[in-house]
C-alpha cells in the first residue's frame, strides 16, 4: 500500500518543486520533519494544504514499513496541489496532536521563506487521519483554516456511538476530537468525501451522523458521495469517477483557497 500510486495521472509530476525533509522541530526520537510541494514556477507566496497525519512514526513504520509522508499516494497528492497552485505539506509526527500544532506553527512564523501564504493554509486529511484534523477545526483550538477536504475518513462518536473510538485503539491513529460534537466546530468550510462501498467498521455510519448534522447547524458543508468507492479509493479504485472525484477534492481546494 505505501508503494501505491494514485489512480489520478501526473503527467508533469516532475516540474514539482520539492524540499525533502525540512526540519520542522526537535523532538525525543529525533528532528521532525516536512517535505513541501511547491508549484513549478517560482513567484508570490502560494497557499498551502497540509496532509495531516493522525498516527505516530514509529506506530506507522511498525504497521505498514513506512513513515506517512514516504508514501507514494502523499507524495501523487502534493503534487497534485502543487500543479493546482498550491503547496502541499506533508510530515512526519511522533505525537500527532500537539505535532499538528509544531508544524502549524513554523508554518506560520517561516511562511515568507518557504514561499507561502500563512493565510491561506488548510488542511486535507483521509481516513484515521480525520480525527485529528478534526480537533485543530474546533473551536478554541487557535487555528483558523479557509477550509478542509476530510476524504473517506473517521469523524465523530455521536449520539453514543463508539466507532471511531474503537478503531482508533485497534488501529492506533490519535483521537484528540473525543467527547466534541459537530457544535464545537468552527465556521470552517468543509468538503466530505464518502465511500459508498468503504468496509471499514462504522466508518460510513459516523460519516452520515456528522454530515446530517453539520447540515442541520447549517454549517458551510460540501459532500460527494462515490457510490461505488471502497476505502482508499483513491488508490483501489481505477475508475473514472474516481477521477473525477479527486478533481473535485482539487476545485473545492483551489476556490477556497483563491489558487
Amino acid at each position: 500500500m505505501t508503494k501505491m500510486p494514485l489512480v489520478y495521472p501526473i503527467p508533469d509530476g516532475d516540474r514539482v518543486r520539492v524540499r525533502k525533509d525540512i526540519e520542522y522541530a526537535a523532538a525525543s526520537a529525533g528532528p521532525l520533519a516536512m517535505d513541501l510541494y511547491l508549484p513549478p514556477a517560482p513567484g508570490a507566496r502560494v497557499p498551502a494544504v497540509v496532509f495531516v497525519s493522525g498516527y505516530a512514526d514509529a506506530a506507522l513504520q511498525a504497521f505498514t514499513g513506512s513513515k506517512l509522508k514516504e508514501w507514494q499516494s502523499y507524495a501523487g497528492w502534493g503534487k497534485l496541489v502543487a500543479l493546482s497552485g498550491i503547496a502541499g505539506v506533508t510530515y512526519s509526527a511522533q505525537q500527532p496532536a500537539a505535532d499538528l500544532g509544531t508544524l502549524l506553527q513554523y508554518l506560520y512564523n517561516h511562511a515568507a521563506e518557504l514561499g507561502i501564504d500563512e493565510k491561506r493554509i488548510a488542511l486535507w486529511a483521509c481516513s484515521g487521519n480525520v480525527p485529528n484534523a478534526l480537533a485543530a477545526l474546533m473551536q478554541g483550538s487557535g487555528y483558523t483554516f479557509p477550509c478542509a477536504a476530510l476524504c473517506y475518513g473517521y469523524t465523530l462518536d455521536l449520539d453514543g456511538a463508539t466507532a471511531v473510538a474503537d478503531t482508533a485503539k485497534t488501529y492506533g491513529f490519535a483521537n484528540p476530537a473525543a467527547g466534541k460534537t459537530v457544535e464545537d466546530l468552527a465556521a470552517t468550510p468543509l468538503l466530505l468525501v464518502r465511500a459508498g462501498q468503504d468496509q471499514l467498521p462504522g466508518l460510513n455510519r459516523a460519516l452520515d451522523q456528522f454530515a446530517a448534522k453539520a447540515l442541520a447547524r447549517n454549517l458551510s458543508l460540501s459532500l460527494v458521495n462515490h457510490a461505488e468507492g471502497p476505502h482508499a479509493f483513491d488508490l483501489f479504485h481505477d475508475s473514472d469517477t474516481s477521477r473525477e472525484v479527486m478533481r473535485q477534492v482539487l476545485a473545492f481546494l483551489r476556490f477556497h483557497l483563491k489558487a
